[in-house]
């Protein structure tokens, strides 16, 4: 194991992150859910907005645990040619998937951010935050999304990641930070003590909390896991 829990994930990632500190051009975009205590803690040490971009992964019929292509907020669908090919999945199948995790999508954002507008990208530099990598299907099509709202500079930020993802990813964007690469990889949770599953009443107060402590002027540096936070 590598990190307690996603919190403690986040610290990591925020001081290999802490170029970006205190610079009034970042947003911190974390995807939900797990994503969101790592960018929490992210923002409150670089002193940054937070907010969520959403992303579904497409999974297989049948074999969801395998993604066969990711959608995110904007309408963008970045597909696995690979998957499709190797289990024949029809357009027809396809188009059923992409429909289901569409309308999730929407349920998500009103969820998470109620009537409230994303925070403003166009000309800042965005950072896409998640509590891992593996294929990178999901933060491809986010950074494909993101892409088309206009901001300066596209940085993707994750705690843990295998090395060719990572590598991936760099041809997209223009800074890739992957705290640590371990080989052999497996899968994402197996870096966590505690990967239990996040919740939406999580993901709501985090973002309720970091909105109260940019308006009240809070500093968001050191260590501090709010109240219930697993």
């Amino acid at each position: 194991m590598l990190f307690r829990d996603r919190y403690d994930a986040g610290r990591v990632l925020a001081r290999k992150l802490r170029s970006y500190a205190q610079r009034p051009d970042v947003v911190i975009l974390a995807l939900p859910r797990g994503g969101v205590p790592v960018g929490y803690e992210v923002a409150r040490a670089l002193g940054a907005p937070l907010d969520v971009f959403v992303v579904r992964k497409l999974g297989l019929p049948g074999h969801e645990e395998f993604a066969m292509g990711a959608i995110a907020s904007g309408g963008v669908s970045v597909m696995n040619p690979s998957v499709l090919s190797r289990y024949r999945v029809s357009e027809a199948t396809i188009a059923e998937v992409i429909a289901r995790e569409q309308e999730e999508l929407r349920r998500r954002e009103s969820a998470y951010r109620g009537d409230r507008p994303p925070v403003e990208v166009d000309g800042k530099t965005a950072i896409l935050v998640d509590d891992g990598l593996a294929t990178g299907s999901s933060m491809r099509a986010a950074v494909l999304a993101l892409r088309r709202r206009g901001p300066s500079r596209i940085v993707v930020g994750v705690p843990v990641a295998p090395v060719e993802t990572c590598h991936m990813l760099e041809e997209l964007v223009d800074a890739t930070v992957c705290a640590v690469t371990p080989q052999p990889f497996y899968a994402v949770g197996e870096w966590y003590e505690d990967f239990s599953q996040t919740t939406d009443e999580e993901v709501r107060d985090l973002l309720e909390r970091a909105r109260e402590e940019a308006l009240a002027g809070h500093s968001r540096e050191g260590g501090h896991v709010p109240a219930g936070a697993k």
